[in-house]
């Protein structure tokens, strides 16, 4: 049994992955600006590495080192370029670039310590092509891609793997809030009928590939970037 840390881990992917690597013999702490009903849920915003550290502090009294690490926490934008101010800019960088920063700052030394570790950085499928009116939300989602590589090659000789898994189409409350707003670009029905899979990916298609990754099996595996897309992204 691993310690894991799953940010996001209220809702949506990251509850999904919590989860499954519970089910999988994982103790499990989420951390969500959301408040969970886990035995193990923390309230915190990822780009606050004050609060962080507390939490892995608290964490690693009651569970133990913190040997996998999904950083699913996430902030999107739907926007006009022209009309993003810096403030709105930096918020969206904040959240799924910096937040990633500081969470696997804080856990490195334990995985350096065990020898042994799994990051898996949540990115996402927009990265593949760029999407209209993303602009910041592309920018720091292909920023975590390039990150996942660099610390992979940093840390492989330490047995820590670092792999991204870029969601495509995921039904989720935040994809529904999206629709409603009108910036899919059409309905999900719509979309789905142009995905090759013809459906909408579920949490727990993002939820399986995050734990394959966090395994013993995927040992060899660092450096990837996993797409789970059905298609839609080859």
């Amino acid at each position: 049994m691993r310690t894991a840390v799953v940010t996001g881990g209220a809702s949506g992917i990251g509850c999904a992955v919590a989860r499954r690597l519970r089910r999988d013999g994982h103790a499990v702490a989420t951390i969500d600006l959301t408040e969970s009903t886990d035995d193990h849920g923390y309230v915190a915003d990822v780009t606050d590495p004050v609060a962080i550290e507390a939490i892995l502090t608290h964490v690693r009294v009651h569970l133990g080192p913190v040997t996998i690490l999904v950083n699913a926490a996430g902030l999107e934008g739907h926007d006009r370029f022209t009309d993003i101010d810096f403030a709105s800019w930096q918020k969206v960088i904040d959240v799924n670039l910096n937040g990633v920063y500081h969470c696997i700052q804080a856990v490195l030394p334990d995985m350096l310590d065990e020898g042994w570790g799994r990051i898996v950085n949540i990115s996402s499928s927009s990265t593949h092509s760029g999407v209209q009116r993303m602009a910041h939300y592309v920018a720091a989602k292909s920023a975590v891609n390039g990150l996942t590589k660099s610390l992979a090659l940093e840390y492989g000789p330490h047995g820590i793997t670092v792999n991204a898994v870029p969601p495509g189409f995921i039904d989720t409350p935040m994809l529904r809030k999206a629709e409603q707003r009108g910036v899919l670009g059409g309905t999900v029905e719509q979309i789905v009928a142009r995905t090759p899979v013809r459906r909408a990916g579920r949490p727990e298609d993002i939820a399986a590939a995050c734990a394959f990754l966090a395994s013993e099996d995927a040992g060899y595996i660092t450096g990837q970037i996993l797409g789970v897309n059905g298609g839609r992204n080859t």
